[in-house]
């Protein structure tokens, strides 16, 4: 059984598989975490490329194509990296290796088995696996969901399979477990996982052209509908990435696109104001 998400720092757990194979691992540190991870002779993990951050000396990797991990052509255009990190105790001793997050992110240990062997998360939200897991990036079919809400909307990460998978969130994480028809209104980047059994239907928040004007943030949202269980960031890596570059760099049209829209409406008023002040004076 899989550590809860809501693990102390520092503390030890033990993941058992179904094949009764035992592989203790640690979560370290508070927000940017690192998963250090014990390995046996000749036991193996699967990593996402550059997620490494330490290992024994017993311990060998290999950047190399997976069959477990399936990569499309067109994620391949979109960035998404083709490979991934084997690290193979090559040792007869235990061996360890450390996995960190690659952000400030919370690590998430994820036992498939006790979410029915699938769970979709957010793009780019898988770190490393041990034994049976599959990931694929996979497309959502219904077109309204690209159109509305963009990459964070029909781009995701399927995980599969019957083994132990660490996903990323950033923040603080809130899992919670819809019933049978509750509904849950949310941001779509909040979103870290969630299992299929819940109906998404992303849609534009009230008056979109007017938070577009006047500004404003949550213009897409989803509704999600149990039953299933669904784990929410508060601080996804994109709001974060934003705010960062608003501190550090002054407001312009590439990084403010509203910014342009406000200006034509000003121009506007502004216009409409002159002329009519025109036309009372001649009258």
């Amino acid at each position: 059984m899989a550590a809860p998400f809501f693990s102390t720092p520092f503390q030890p757990y033990v993941y058992q598989s179904q094949q009764d194979t035992v592989t203790p691992f640690q979560i370290l540190g508070g927000e940017a975490q690192v998963v250090q991870i014990m390995l046996k002779s000749e036991e193996k993990v699967i990593a996402k490329p550059g997620s490494m951050c330490y290992m024994s000396g017993s311990v060998e990797m290999e950047n190399t194509y997976t069959p477990e991990q399936e990569v499309g052509v067109l994620q391949w255009i979109l960035g998404k990296s083709v490979s991934s990190v084997v690290l193979r105790n090559t040792g007869q001793n235990d061996g360890f290796v450390g996995i960190a997050a690659p952000y400030f992110a919370r690590i998430l240990p994820i036992d498939l088995a006790m979410f029915g062997g699938e769970v979709l998360c957010q793009p780019d939200a898988f770190l490393c696996s041990v034994n049976d897991v599959k990931v694929v990036n996979s497309v959502d079919q219904r077109a309204r969901n690209v159109v509305v809400a963009g990459s964070e909307g029909f781009l995701r990460q399927r995980l599969s399979g019957q083994g132990l998978a660490f996903i990323l969130a950033g923040g603080s994480v809130v899992q919670k477990v819809l019933e049978v028809g509750e509904v849950l209104n949310i941001d779509v980047s909040c979103i870290a996982a969630l299992t299929p059994s819940i109906d998404v239907q992303i849609k534009y928040n009230n008056a979109p052209l007017r938070r577009a004007v006047f500004g404003g943030d949550n213009v897409v949202m989803a509704t999600l509908t149990g039953p299933g269980i669904v784990f929410i960031q508060s601080l996804p890596f994109h709001r974060l990435s934003q705010r960062i570059a608003r501190s550090v760099t002054s407001p312009n049209m590439r990084e403010n696109p509203r910014l342009l829209i406000q200006i034509a409406l000003f121009a506007f008023l502004a216009y409409v104001v002159i002329l009519s002040s025109l036309i009372l004076t001649d009258v």
